[in-house]
């Protein structure tokens, strides 16, 4: 398929003195991982005071549970850079675990109950209290064993050179911040439609260990392996389906993204709106709450998108409001499961791989989307998640039923395209070979993520759980051997010890009673809705 908008930017951009406006692009990583035992149980041990207070370490955190690390780099245009800074988190987390392990992969390792997943732990403070209270909502809602998956989150920003001379492409004079919203926005809904690629190519989840079900029943067509493992002969990344980090609850919420207006109002008409479901948990009046409140969502972060649009917050500023007060100001993508094969979780590749389908995504027409589109494209991916591998399978493009395999040739011939625009732009040639090396595993899904790790264990005959436990070995060891290249140990262990009187620091400054700081804060969000 042409695509006339596409080609004329890029004819427009790659001119001489536009050439290099894109140079400059600003990401950075989160990658979640479970701390496990030796034996490849969950650890019961708390979030280690060595590697500093979860709640005011910008570096290393926790997400849903104690176990659950979260590592987050500063932001950098060196995706090189970018891997070194993970690995240099990683190797200084695990100096501080003496015998536990980082869990390589997505789907949780061996839990016989969802009782076993301690909730993170954020001290006394009331902020503190809060992001506990709002796990424990979270675990009411939808089961801990869910909230254990991990993933990777990848967000970037364009320069304001890139912002500046589109601007001046399309003709347009107005606010530039209003302008760079905007076409965030056309990203995202170009990126929704085309999701689907992202599951196919990068999905690492087809297997999972069969205690994750905990005895319920799916309509699945699940295969056995070794003792105890579950797969999906076609499937690619079980996270992003119906068993993993999605909430059917959430499916009838009417969140667009048309305009930073109607998207801010979507989710504010959720976090405002008293959900049938979760009347009967006990909110934060109680003296033993199970949730923050009695609404679809607790807090904004309970909405589940694989792309948000973001704005970095000032203190005590909700994401929406630091999104009206000054724009969308970067894009954090949510849809990648940890890649087994990559010690960091996430590989150059993909990286690469990313920057190209998000300028892609940004340079192309995006139409406004209906409800009933998004609801399509939400339907692709979840014949994706579950059947992406297969041959046969058919996508639904507009009014027309299309192969997998014949929608992604028709995007990889744009790709290309602008794989050679950002090299000539960055005078490289690595973009173009990122687009050439995936899209040979277009015609063989062998070469996936999800088709390699799948071939992985039915060669091996081992189970889900057992892979993962020897791939988490192996990345130990080589992390203990790798040498720091962005930090050091002493500058880590100093962080550590700064975000302990940083939290003791916040604890000290509460005034108000736990249950009136929750009154304050659900006030401003009714008074703004």
């Amino acid at each position: 398929m042409t695509c006339t908008q596409l080609n004329q930017r890029l004819s427009e951009l790659s001119s001489a003195e536009n050439q290099a406006a894109i140079v400059g692009i600003v990401r950075g990583i989160e990658r979640e991982a479970l701390r496990t035992n030796r034996s490849g149980g969950l650890s019961t041990k708390p979030h280690p005071v060595a590697i500093g207070c979860a709640l005011t370490n910008s570096m290393i955190t926790t997400d849903f549970s104690e176990a659950l690390l979260e590592f987050i780099t500063p932001v950098s245009t060196d995706p090189e850079e970018t891997l070194a800074q993970l690995r240099d988190l990683q190797k200084f987390t695990l100096a501080q675990l003496e015998d536990e392990l980082l869990w390589p992969v997505s789907m949780p390792c061996y839990i016989q109950s969802q009782d076993e997943i301690p909730l993170a732990q954020f001290g006394s403070s009331n902020v503190g209290r809060m992001k506990t209270l709002y796990r424990e909502g979270l675990k009411n809602r939808y089961g801990s064993m869910m909230q254990a998956i991990a993933g990777v989150h990848f967000n970037i920003s364009y320069p304001q050179t890139f912002w500046q001379t589109l601007q001046g492409l399309a003709g347009q004079s107005g606010d530039l911040q209003s302008f760079i919203s905007d076409n965030y926005l056309g990203l995202i809904r170009n990126f929704k439609r085309e999701l689907w690629l992202i599951s196919y190519l990068f999905g690492a989840s087809p297997a999972l260990c069969g205690s994750f079900l905990e005895g319920q029943e799916t309509s699945l067509p699940f295969k056995k392996l070794g003792k105890g493992s579950l797969y999906l002969e076609h499937g690619t990344a079980l996270r992003l389906g119906d068993l993993g980090y999605t909430n059917s609850a959430q499916s009838s919420l009417r969140v667009m993204y048309n305009s930073l207006e109607e998207y801010v109002a979507g989710l504010k008409s959720a976090i405002n709106s008293p959900s049938e479901l979760y009347q009967h948990l006990d909110d934060y009046h109680a003296p033993k709450p199970q949730q923050l409140n009695k609404n679809i969502l607790q807090i904004e972060n309970e909405f589940y998108s694989p792309i948000r649009p973001k704005r970095n917050a000032r203190s005590g500023e909700k994401p929406t409001q630091a999104l009206l007060r000054g724009g969308i100001e970067y894009i954090e993508i949510r849809a990648l499961d940890v890649n087994p094969f990559a010690d960091t979780g996430i590989d150059l590749t993909q990286i690469r791989f990313l920057d190209v389908f998000l300028t892609y995504c940004l340079l192309k027409a995006s139409p406004h989307m209906d409800w009933q589109e998004q609801g399509q494209t939400q339907e692709n991916l979840d014949r994706v998640v579950n059947q992406g591998r297969d041959p046969q399978l058919q996508l639904q493009r507009g009014d027309e039923s299309v192969s997998l395999q014949q929608w992604a040739e028709d995007i990889f011939t744009d790709l290309a395209k602008v794989a050679d625009y950002m090299d000539q732009a960055h005078g490289s040639d690595v973009y173009q070979h990122t687009i050439a090396e995936l899209q040979s595993w277009v015609s063989d899904p062998s070469k996936t993520i999800s088709g390699r790790y799948l071939q992985q264990l039915l060669s091996d005959d081992v189970d889900n759980g057992q892979f993962a436990l020897q791939l988490a070995q192996r990345y130990s060891d080589a992390h203990r051997q790798w040498q720091y290249q962005c930090f050091d140990d002493a500058h880590l262990a100093e962080q550590a010890e700064l975000s302990v009187k940083a939290q003791q620091q916040v604890e000290q400054e509460d005034t108000v009673s736990f249950e009136a700081f929750l009154d304050e804060y659900f006030a401003v969000e009714k008074i703004e809705a």
